[in-house]
């Protein structure tokens, strides 16, 4: 079947008419109308509308969160003039949720092809299976990040549609070399959760641990291939369109500067917000702040500096340090990047898993991490993923 069958053009009846004097991404963005599908040639942004919610967990009416986005995304001005984005409009629901996720896995697997970075807006967040399946017919390995406040494998507070993460997690062969939570809460958290999460070698974020220093998400999120956004994990006073609110979460403004750190990665390759359910929105308020999110999206991945330290003919642009630590035969490899300033850390991989990983083995770090070992001590980014290769 042709992918673009699986698609359907989006409402707009509620937009404002253009302004050719002024510009907003109304005006910029190619969109799928009746009987005309965008040109995919020399774009960089694809927006997908996913309109499934049949295993969403309390939360049905969640389908319709894409076309009531839309409306306040498209009247924000653009970062920049010369954006290359097209709107391909909604998914056409399948025959089970399976069926959707099949077609979210194809079309994505075009736009991997074809190298455009994918913005999908759901529906459940279960649709991430169809985000992974994309990988999975590419043959890639991926680092999965989640925002979310809590672990969705199928117990504890969030149950139904939650479980998405465990049907990733049994596929075989499994492409998941990596998955995060980000800003979990632990009295949403079984504790038996928890221990799974450290048995698997995963990575598991407490909320708690940003309220000081967004900042140290930032290389977490450089570390993810695909980003999958849970709007419950954004506090109810700042987001409350999501039957699955709670009054503690990230702030509407911390979400943005997460899509930006997102969009700025050169390793994250697709991103995500779902759960977002018109139903029970204030004023739009919760479309607003998502429309914003995707805007910081946006910007950040037309302000990429090709930081990919894994390339051999980016090298380069790298300093390397080199670092030895007691106890431990392996020296540490941290690499500064001369373009952003950014740092990496190369774990070590024997020699017939780095084709696989070279991807991997170039962990996103800080100047902390590097003065830790600097001081003896090994960072536990390069442990985590250490584990993981031997």
């Amino acid at each position: 079947m042709d992918y673009q069958e699986y698609l359907q053009a989006s409402v707009f009846s509620s937009l404002q008419p253009a302004n050719k004097r002024r510009p907003r991404l109304l005006d910029i963005v190619q969109h799928h109308s009746n009987g005309s599908f965008p040109d995919l040639d020399d774009i960089r942004i694809a927006i997908i509308g996913v309109p499934e919610d049949r295993n969403a967990n309390q939360n049905i009416g969640c389908a319709a969160a894409a076309d009531a986005i839309r409306p306040y995304l498209y009247n924000l001005f653009p970062p920049r003039k010369d954006l290359k984005i097209a709107d391909l409009g909604n998914i056409r629901e399948g025959l089970s949720p399976m069926d959707t996720y099949v077609a979210l896995g194809d079309i994505l697997t075009v736009l991997f092809e074809k190298d455009i970075f994918p913005i999908i807006l759901g529906g459940s967040q279960d649709n991430t299976i169809g985000n992974y399946l994309a990988y999975e017919n590419t043959g890639q390995t991926i680092s999965l990040l989640s925002l979310d406040n809590a672990f969705d494998i199928g117990d504890g507070f969030n149950s139904g549609n939650a479980a998405w993460l465990s049907e990733i997690i049994m596929k075989q062969p499994n492409f998941l070399f990596n998955y995060t939570n980000l800003g979990y809460q632990t009295y949403f958290a079984d504790q038996e959760a928890i221990r799974l999460m450290k048995n698997l070698v995963f990575d598991a974020y407490r909320l708690g641990s940003f309220t000081q220093n967004l900042e140290d998400t930032e290389p977490i999120i450089r570390n993810a291939d695909c980003i999958s956004v849970d709007i419950s994990a954004v506090r109810c006073s700042d987001a409350p369109g999501c039957a699955n609110s709670t009054p503690n979460g990230f702030y509407g403004e911390q979400l943005c500067r997460i899509a930006k750190y997102a969009g700025m990665s050169d390793k994250l390759s697709s991103i995500g917000f779902y759960e977002y359910n018109p139903t029970f929105d204030n004023n739009g308020q919760t479309a607003h702040l998502i429309a914003q999110a995707i805007w910081y999206v946006i910007d950040g991945v037309y302000n990429r500096v090709n930081d990919q330290p894994y390339r051999d003919d980016q090298k380069e642009h790298y300093i390397r340090y080199f670092v030895n630590v007691d106890g431990h035969e392996d020296e540490i490899i941290f690499m500064k990047s001369k373009k952003s300033d950014r740092w990496w850390m190369q774990v070590s991989c024997p020699v017939y898993l780095q084709t696989k990983y070279m991807r991997h083995i170039f962990v996103p770090c800080t100047y902390s991490d590097y003065q830790m070992a600097c001081n003896n001590d090994l960072p536990d980014r390069w442990w985590q993923v250490y584990q993981k290769l031997m």
